[in-house]
This record gives C-alpha cells, sequence and structure tokens, in this order.
C-alpha cells in the first residue's frame, strides 16, 4: 500500500512530522521505553518519556539519537515504524516516501545508518537533506537568490549554522551542543552553586521557563525542587533567570562562536 509523501525532522530530543498538504501531523520525543530482560519496547514518545523517573529498574528510556546522529540503529528504526504507522492510522501496510533531514556535519556512513533506518521501518524510497537548508525552505528565505541567508538551527544535540545562496550551502558549520548540553549545563550548576540534585525533565522545564542569552527586560524567578546533596533530603530553593543565564554561558558562547566563525 502505498502511503503519504512524509517529511520527518528525526531529532535528538523531538521528532516532527510533516505530510504534504496536511502540515506538521506529528511532534513527539525521541525517546523509546525499553524492558531490558526482554528488550522489549514498551513505550514511544510522549508516553515513554512520561516513564522517565517512574519507573522500576528492569524499564529503560533511551534516545536512540545522540548529537544528531543514529546511536542505537534497531530502536531507531522502531521508532521510526511507530511514528510512520501513528500517521497512516487506517492504512496497515503504508510505505511511504519519506524525505529526512540529517545535520549538515554527519559522515557518510551516519548518513547510511539514517537511509536504512528509514527503508528498514517502511519507507518506499527515502531521500536525505541537510537540516539548515531544510530550515531555510522552511522559513521562505530567497535560498535560490546569488545573496547569502544565514541559518542557525539549536536543536537538542546539534546546532547548525550555515550560509545559503544559490540552493546550495556555501559555508556551515555543525556542533554538538543544543538544547540536552544546555540541560546538562544547568544540572551541574544548580549541584555546584546549590549542592542541589535535579533532573533532566526539571533542567529542561528550567529552561524553557526562564532561560535566556540575554538581560530580560523583567527578571524572572522559579521554584525549584530537588535533593539536597549534603543531607539526602528534598530541598526547595528559589532560581532567578540571571543565574540560569550564568549556567548558560559556555553553551550559548560556543553557538555565539561559532556564528561568527561562518
Amino acid at each position: 500500500m502505498i502511503g503519504r509523501d512524509m517529511g520527518i525532522d528525526l531529532g535528538t530530543a523531538n521528532t516532527l512530522v510533516y505530510v504534504k498538504n496536511k502540515g506538521i501531523v506529528l511532534e513527539e520525543p525521541s525517546i523509546v521505553a525499553i524492558e531490558k530482560d526482554k528488550k522489549r519496547i514498551l513505550a514511544v514518545g510522549r508516553e515513554a518519556k512520561r516513564m522517565i523517573g517512574r519507573t522500576p529498574g528492569n524499564i529503560v528510556a533511551i534516545r536512540p539519537l545522540k548529537d544528531g546522529v543514529i546511536a542505537d540503529f534497531e530502536t531507531t528504526e522502531k521508532m521510526l515504524r511507530y511514528f510512520i504507522q501513528k500517521v497512516h492510522k487506517n492504512v496497515t501496510f503504508a510505505r511511504p516516501r519519506i524525505v529526512i533531514c540529517v545535520p549538515s556535519g554527519i559522515t557518510p556512513v551516519e548518513k547510511k545508518a539514517v537511509l536504512e533506518a528509514t527503508e528498514q521501518a517502511g519507507a518506499r524510497s527515502a531521500y536525505i537533506i541537510e537540516e539548515p537548508l531544510a530550515a531555510a525552505i522552511g522559513a521562505n528565505l530567497p535560498i535560490d537568490e546569488p545573496t547569502g541567508s544565514m541559518i542557525v538551527d539549536v536543536g537538542g544535540g546539534t546546532s547548525e549554522v550555515a550560509v545559503i545562496s544559490l540552493g546550495g550551502i556555501v559555508a556551515s558549520q555543525s556542533l554538538r551542543i543544543g538544547g540536552d548540553e544546555m540541560d546538562e549545563a544547568i544540572i551541574y550548576y544548580l549541584k555546584k552553586e546549590h549542592n542541589l540534585l535535579i533532573g533532566e525533565r526539571t533542567a529542561e522545564n528550567v529552561k524553557m521557563e526562564i532561560g535566556s542569552a540575554f538581560p530580560l527586560e523583567n527578571e524572572e524567578k522559579v521554584e525549584i525542587n530537588g535533593r539536597d546533596l549534603v543531607t539526602g533530603l528534598p530541598k526547595t530553593i528559589i532560581i532567578t533567570s540571571q543565574q540560569i543565564r550564568k549556567a548558560l554561558e559556555k553553551p550559548v558562547g560556543d553557538i555565539v562562536n561559532s556564528i561568527v566563525e561562518v
């Protein structure tokens, strides 16, 4: 059965699926919950993300992509198959044509792995497009004109900086720094400055709520719950947007330096 033509942004943190004439039909976390003993997949996407930190030891929630590339081939294939089937709800054996985004700095071997995983997940044919080019097309930039258009695409595992002209990428840099690194920087800062241990989900929520790269007109604050590393007891602190900005200095600075270089 021929399925709908699809575009997939296979991200380290989230996967988005676009269907021709319908727009974005799916946006889910790139997470798979697996039962360790039986190697059985229990949940994918949003449902798997809800399990993080709430499951017994024999169930693990993993991200099959690391720094924008496939780290676990088999799990990536199963995750893609799940997303393809979810989009084609009433079609049993859907075999769509798929265009899939990849970071501009990945190797030919990594590109081949993405194509193979997509085809084995059920694609009739798979094509690759570099993320900065896809982002430029989506933003309606004049990519075919003889003028330079700059794209800065900050994802979960990678950040892409590229200058596009005459339909191609003229200069680019792919940094293995993104939202995940920022979450880790927040966790490290709170551990170092406040002896407070927090999880990835809390760090991500704090980043989304009060994170910034530039001073805000009205600086904000948020309450954080975690575990005191000295006493081992639950602890609550108030953290400000200035403190989170300080925590994010390194990853944000690396992205800015990359923009300057390109």
